[in-house]
């Protein structure tokens, strides 16, 4: 029987790069533990809902919709971004215990680390929609069809990857007790400003000049897109540019910390 000598220098790559089920499932579940997270992600944008989905002033209805469902979709995408950003912001709590650090020892392929980041924030995302969806149902104000409500929860769902990407690179900028304390209060002033809560035509023209430089104003405008039947193509342009700034520069400090082992 002959023996095969295995070189200790050399590192077995694991299939897949490294993804695993357990650990994207302790993932979730340190996400869904976190009271904090549930509160300002799932049940704040739920109650906003409440508080504003069945106002009217602005118009009688928005595209193949009423104003109600401008809300719904609206608040639907701020849940998601701050959910997401949370999710994508925790690579400050792991860098902070040193769990980064251990993972970077392991085979596990920094785009793979990356990739469930990814699937957590995109999860965590489906959840705020839903709630938001499911609070917007019960309250029957928010008309319009279902081909087009389906549409525009996947849209919205998609468009929060931005802001997981947002989140990783603001995680890799600030230590973790502070993340949240800049993603929270930050994404609230980009959602006003930006056009999230309060249509941009409400504002005078000097601050909408400044609104379609934001972040939020990009996404907003594509996550509506099903039910307005508009999507200027500055705003277009706008999303993909800030979801490419938040992702080069998310892989530009990780791939910085990385070189620290």
């Amino acid at each position: 029987m002959t023996t095969q000598t295995i070189d200790p220098g050399t590192r077995r790559v694991p299939p897949l790069g490294g993804f695993n089920l357990t650990v994207l499932g302790i993932e979730l579940r340190r996400m869904l533990r976190n009271r904090r997270t549930i509160i300002f992600t799932l049940i704040l944008p739920a109650a906003l809902l409440l508080s504003f989905g069945g106002q009217k002033g602005w118009d009688d209805a928005s595209g193949s919709g009423n104003v109600a469902a401008y809300i719904l979709v609206s608040m639907a995408l701020y849940g998601a971004a701050l959910t997401a950003a949370a999710g994508g912001s925790m690579v400050a709590v792991e860098r902070a215990l040193g769990w980064s650090r251990q993972l970077r020892l392991t085979p596990l392929n920094p785009v793979v680390y990356i990739v469930m980041k990814a699937v957590v924030a995109l999860t965590m995302g489906a959840l705020a929609i839903a709630a938001v969806n499911v609070v917007g149902v019960a309250m029957g104000k928010a008309e319009m069809p279902t081909h087009i409500w389906i549409l525009s929860m996947v849209v919205t769902l998609f468009c929060t990857l931005t802001f997981a990407a947002l989140g990783v690179f603001v995680g890799y900028l600030v230590p973790s007790e502070n993340v949240m304390q800049i993603l929270g209060p930050g994404l609230a002033l980009l959602s006003f400003l930006g056009g999230v809560f309060i249509p941009l035509d409400q504002y005078s023209s000097a601050v909408r000049d400044v609104a379609y430089w934001t972040p939020m104003y990009g996404v907003s405008e594509v996550a509506r897109a099903p039910l307005t039947h508009d999507l200027p193509w500055y705003a277009l342009v706008n999303a993909v540019g800030w979801f490419t700034i938040f992702v080069v520069g998310a892989a530009w400090r990780m791939s910085k910390d990385t070189a620290r082992v």
